[in-house]
């Protein structure tokens, strides 16, 4: 049976990686378009979400929050001031970082474990694999999905195979 570190950890530096081969082609689209790469690290989907920049600190804290709260251990604190495609690689390292971390060890037991989070004021009390499985991986995808879209919406050329990342 797999393990809640295999459904967390990994998934967690997978999707996070996905996350910095976006900012490759932003670079990369800025390169071909002679614009700023960082214009886009504000661009949002629509007026009432957060912009790019906000969706992948909320991709990084709820990853790094995530195995934190099932592992029983503080997780590091960003700052959410990121303006620049630099300073979005440099956030999405230190939570690889974080994750690099962790063992299999660190977990065990976690999907027992009770996790209370308080989205939007509500409280909200999880055992571990419910957290993880119904509130944190959705969470996560949501936010790589809609830095997905704001990209694509901007016309930078990413699609499925983007999001899915590399199976090397």
């Amino acid at each position: 049976m797999p393990s809640m570190y295999s459904f967390s950890v990994p998934i967690f530096q997978r999707g996070l990686q996905n996350l910095s081969a976006y900012l490759d082609k932003i670079e990369a689209h800025a390169a071909e378009t002679g614009t700023a790469p960082d214009e886009l690290v504000s661009a949002r989907l629509i007026d009432d979400m957060l912009p790019l920049s906000g969706q992948y600190q909320r991709a990084s804290d709820t990853a790094k929050l995530t195995i934190a709260r099932l592992a029983g251990i503080d997780a590091p604190r960003f700052d959410d001031n990121e303006t620049t495609v630099a300073d979005l690689r440099d956030r999405l390292t230190k939570t690889q970082d974080f994750l690099a971390t962790i063992t299999p060890a660190a977990m065990e037991g976690s999907d027992t474990r009770e996790v209370t989070v308080s989205p939007g004021g509500n409280k909200i009390v999880f055992l571990g694999e419910d957290y993880l499985a119904k509130f944190a991986l959705p969470n996560f995808f949501f936010h790589v999905t809609t830095a997905h879209d704001i990209l694509r919406s901007r016309g930078l050329a990413v699609g499925k195979l983007t999001y899915l990342g590399s199976f090397s």
